[in-house]
């Protein structure tokens, strides 16, 4: 029995989705926008121009659906803590219609990564903040930092990249497996919580909800995310080139000072030329998707 078994019994209801807009209008439509874009994707060639890995088993120690129950929470609360300091940036700014616009583009072929996604419900938050930063929690929440976006001055095309490399470590679920691989080192944490009938759920949600947004992945993670996220960037029309001229940005900014993003994604020469190697591979399908 794992650790998070009947978690969804035992777990609180997930509040409801934290980030409003007018109910008129607005690139959501109160979320609609996205499970329209998901819903009525076009047919696609198969995906798997680029070459990956197969999926560790460990991941299958926490339930799926847990872990973006998880997720789900994690995403909630941090987007209710920038609103109480005033730094959630609203719906209807330009650069947050911005991000919605390159997710409503790239989410159509999630699905093929994970097929679960489909029932993902996305959502797209952007935090008024310094930080050089982006994430994709368990279940399709992505947050970006203004940060990443001002202080990189992405093009739409690089900052598609990292959204797509973001979600590619959510569909591949890399935190679910690292976290497995964590709880099953930990057996103190595992029995004490099957003994407390997890009865302390909202600590260990918390816990692990915090755990998310600094985790470490591995080389091979970050590997597969850079090469599902241009696959994906590449299919809903981004040109792949800005996947090396994004890290080589990546690189510069660094400059031996600590930036949350490359804590958690180290840029080095060896990455940019994996995706230069693998920028021919994915041309064709951004050049059909620019014409379709």
């Amino acid at each position: 029995m794992c650790f998070l078994c009947d978690l969804k019994q035992r777990a609180a209801t997930p509040a409801a989705d934290p980030i409003s807009e007018p109910a008129s209008h607005g690139p959501w439509q109160a979320r609609r926008g996205f499970l329209l874009a998901a819903a009525s994707a076009a047919a696609a060639p198969a995906m798997g121009q680029v070459e990956v890995g197969k999926a560790s088993g460990m991941r299958k120690l926490i339930p799926a659906d847990q872990i973006e129950q998880i997720g789900a929470q994690q995403f909630v609360t941090t987007v209710k803590e920038a609103q109480a300091k005033n730094a959630l940036v609203p719906q209807n700014h330009p650069q947050t219609q911005r991000l919605h616009t390159i997710a409503k583009k790239i989410i159509p072929f999630a699905s093929a990564w994970n097929p679960r996604a489909k029932d993902w419900k996305w959502q797209v938050a952007l935090i008024n903040s310094d930080e050089i930063n982006a994430f994709c929690l368990p279940g399709g929440k992505i947050a970006f930092y203004t940060g990443i976006l001002q202080k990189l001055q992405l093009s739409d095309d690089e900052a598609a990249m990292i959204m797509g490399h973001e979600m590619a470590h959510a569909l591949r679920e890399h935190a679910r497996e690292r976290m497995a691989k964590s709880s099953a080192t930990n057996l103190g944490l595992r029995l004490g919580a099957e003994l407390l009938g997890l009865g302390n759920w909202g600590a260990l949600a918390a816990d692990m909800g915090s755990q998310l947004l600094t985790l470490k992945f591995s080389r091979e993670d970050e590997s597969e995310a850079d090469l599902v996220g241009l696959e994906l960037a590449a299919r809903a029309a981004y040109q792949p080139t800005a996947s090396v001229s994004l890290w080589q940005k990546m690189a510069k900014a660094g400059g031996g000072n600590g930036i949350a993003f490359l804590s958690t994604h180290p840029s080095g020469p060896e990455r940019i030329k994996q995706l230069q190697a693998n920028v021919p591979k994915v041309q064709g399908l951004y050049e059909a998707a620019r014409k379709g």
